[in-house]
């Protein structure tokens, strides 16, 4: 089974429903959810997702949401080593840095964002959903 750490960006797709990202979103989770593909994302995320879905659903609302998108992945924890790893990076954007390292910590090799730009020193696969779908 491959493994993948997907960035915030893409489960907000998935989980607010942003077109036209959303139905890529949705197809990489079905995998997770058939069981033929494993997805990781950090501790980090879960606040993250959860700012952004207040702005459009209630706090109620919000915390089923996570709930059941907490079913679909594993989280990973974001730790000092991987603050401090993210810290001293020459990453642009300190959270995608946070989310590197977290990947890179944990051993994967694949990171799936739609945010190409900002991942250009990474040392391991990074890609958009669209790409990952079409070489499975």
């Amino acid at each position: 089974m491959v493994k993948v750490f997907v960035d915030t960006d893409v489960c907000l797709d998935l989980l607010s429903g942003r077109q036209p990202f959303n139905a890529k979103a949705e197809q990489l989770f079905t995998l997770a959810e058939k069981g033929k593909l494993k997805i990781c994302v950090s501790s980090l995320s879960f606040s993250n997702i959860d700012y952004i879905l207040q702005s459009q659903f209630s706090k109620t609302d919000s915390r089923k949401i996570i709930g059941k998108f907490r079913t679909l992945v594993s989280v990973l924890s974001v730790d000092s080593k991987i603050i401090d790893r993210s810290i001293a990076s020459d990453f642009p954007d300190f959270e995608d840095a946070i989310q590197y390292h977290t990947a890179l910590e944990s051993g994967i090799s694949i990171l799936l964002t739609r945010n190409l730009k900002d991942y250009k020193k990474a040392r391991i696969q990074v890609m958009s959903p669209d790409v990952f779908l079409l070489g499975l």
